[in-house]
């Protein structure tokens, strides 16, 4: 089975500390890299996670809080000195696409040598926002006190896997292995008939990762989550400032377990911590007692979906 997996490089911080940053996160797919939120300091974050540089192609903004989007235009400075060729898609609301524009022409009055193309979010939709051969990117609505959304990474079907041990007794050449995986049976000289099945193994069930940034507590967003193997949801405060959660639509650790429950998801990502807490176990301790699967995030954490 091939990586899916998140890396953390930043687990963010309602107010950045000197413990944790602002957000960001690359998921990890079938050998390529997206980035989800880029605050500031990415490239900074990305080396020191050794993650490559080239096989970076996407970039998601959930919402326009500096926090989530201030490194943008840094990551993109430093892609055009490292002499970058293939073109950068930054997928965001749709606000975003002139302060980009803005911010290129300023800085980049020349010729950086690659294309950087906006895509504009609609974060009132749960719609598909991008696909490859290999997975699906949706939205997914939020509440905050800004257009907001969460996206959800979802693997496509892989094909059935070849027994090696059939290609052998049925001396099957290597040229007709992808045709059995479409699907094909195999005809033996003597005309015996082996089904596809008999061949094969079951391919591995898709796998599915949902980010859910700033949002305040939605007793619904389970809906939106159907076959998320692991969430991250944001989890800003405790029970204590349940208050605060309210006010600034944020969500506690116990809600964002909530969330994960009622989804059926495998595992919970905490993230996003408010700086009151100098020690986040405080909130990994009201979220389990809702949801027991659930971890904190941290910088340089590599969680497998």
């Amino acid at each position: 089975m091939e990586p899916f997996r998140v890396h953390i490089l930043v687990c963010g911080s309602a107010l950045p500390t000197t413990r944790h940053f602002s957000s960001m996160q690359v998921v990890e797919c079938r050998g390529k890299f997206f980035m989800i939120d880029c605050g500031e300091g990415a490239q900074i974050q990305m080396r020191r996670s050794s993650l490559s540089f080239n096989k970076l192609g996407h970039i998601f903004i959930s919402h326009l809080h500096g926090d989530h989007c201030f490194g943008v235009i840094g990551l993109i400075s430093t892609f055009g000195l490292m002499g970058r060729t293939g073109t950068l898609h930054i997928h965001a609301p749709q606000e975003f696409g002139p302060l980009l524009k803005s911010q290129l022409d300023l800085f980049f009055n020349y010729d950086i040598g690659y294309k950087v193309e906006f895509h504009a979010v609609d974060t009132t939709r749960h719609q598909v926002v991008f696909e490859d051969h290999s997975l699906q990117v949706e939205s997914i609505p939020l509440r905050h006190r800004m257009p907001c959304c969460g996206y959800l990474f979802r693997e496509k079907p892989t094909l059935p896997h070849i027994r090696p041990e059939m290609l052998d007794l049925y001396q099957i050449p290597v040229s007709q292995v992808n045709n059995i995986k479409a699907g094909a049976g195999w005809t033996t000289p003597d005309g015996e008939v082996i089904p596809h099945e008999r061949l094969t193994s079951p391919a591995d069930p898709p796998r599915a990762y949902a980010y859910c940034s700033d949002t305040i507590y939605m007793p619904e967003l389970h809906q939106e989550l159907t076959g998320v193997n692991t969430l991250y949801h944001e989890s800003t405060y405790g029970n204590d400032k349940a208050d605060n959660a309210r006010k600034y639509f944020h969500s506690t650790a116990e809600q964002a377990a909530m969330v994960a429950r009622d989804a059926h998801v495998q595992k919970l990502i905490l993230g996003h911590y408010s700086a009151r807490y100098e020690d986040e176990n405080v909130l990994l301790n009201e979220a389990k007692a809702i949801f027991p699967n659930a971890v904190l995030s941290d910088e340089g954490a590599v969680i497998d979906v």
